[in-house]
């Protein structure tokens, strides 16, 4: 697959998005064959979407591996108490997560920012819920790339208010709330894959600011991963979340 072989799917998850379909088969072609060019994919999404990044998911499956995200459009991007229809979304999955706003803008660059640069550049943090959802009907049976290029996995994400920065925040294990209709929906000890999540953000702002020559503003919100594992509500209803020192969250489906 080649830069010239992008656009077709590209159209394809766009449309698929926009009008809440899924698809049934993905040529083989067209799957994106390494990184790069899925997330070359998924901007060429939003272009066709005609949608403004309104915030980023990034994420590692352990402390020490591989880190990846995606550009949330944002008209995905809700406040706190949104009321979503669950048939937008196939599958449905919702899980509690912390993000993050920077302070300052992180302008496209030539030499990637240090550690030091971006973690002081941490404006503000708060607890979200990510309702994760693919446009792939075999999901989560379907390649890994294609995955990635499908603005890794999300259909939505609900943010609650947000809180000034503190670096003694306990961001590896804090005590938090989890559950749909009351019912507590944790499925295991609450933590985070990638261990402490701000180690997602020194990445985040060079692979946006060197790597895509987008700039990373203040306004994005940069959610980074679950604390929680998947749920996957089987009716209508209001799933809440809190995690302790944070306002809460909440998002209800019907």
């Amino acid at each position: 697959m080649t830069s010239t072989d992008i656009s077709p799917l590209s159209q394809r998850l766009a449309d698929a998005r926009a009008h809440h379909l899924t698809l049934d088969s993905v040529p083989t072609e067209m799957i994106p064959v390494d990184a790069d060019a899925a997330y070359a994919i998924q901007h060429e999404i939003l272009r066709a979407s005609g949608a403004r990044i309104g915030g980023w998911k990034i994420g590692a499956k352990s402390e020490t591996g591989p880190i990846q995200g995606a550009p949330l459009p944002a008209g995905d991007v809700y406040d706190d108490g949104a009321k979503l229809s669950r048939e937008a979304f196939a599958p449905l999955a919702l899980e509690l997560e912390i993000a993050f706003r920077f302070g300052r803008r992180f302008e496209p660059a030539s030499e990637p920012y240090s550690e030091d640069e971006v973690f002081a550049g941490i404006g503000s943090f708060g607890t979200t819920i990510e309702i994760v959802a693919s446009r792939y009907a075999a999901w989560p049976n379907i390649d890994k790339l294609a995955q990635l290029a499908d603005l890794q996995n999300n259909g939505a994400l609900i943010v609650g208010e947000f809180a000034p920065y503190r670096d003694d925040f306990p961001f590896v294990a804090p005590s938090l709330r989890f559950s749909f209709e009351g019912r507590d929906v944790v499925l295991a000890a609450a933590a985070n894959p990638a261990g402490d999540p701000r180690r997602l953000l020194p990445w985040l702002v060079n692979h946006c600011a060197v790597h895509r020559g987008v700039a990373v503003t203040p306004d994005m919100v940069i959610t980074a991963g679950s604390y929680t594992g998947m749920f996957f509500p089987q009716s209508a209803g209001t799933a809440s979340g809190r995690i302790e020192g944070l306002a809460p969250v909440s998002v209800t489906l019907f």
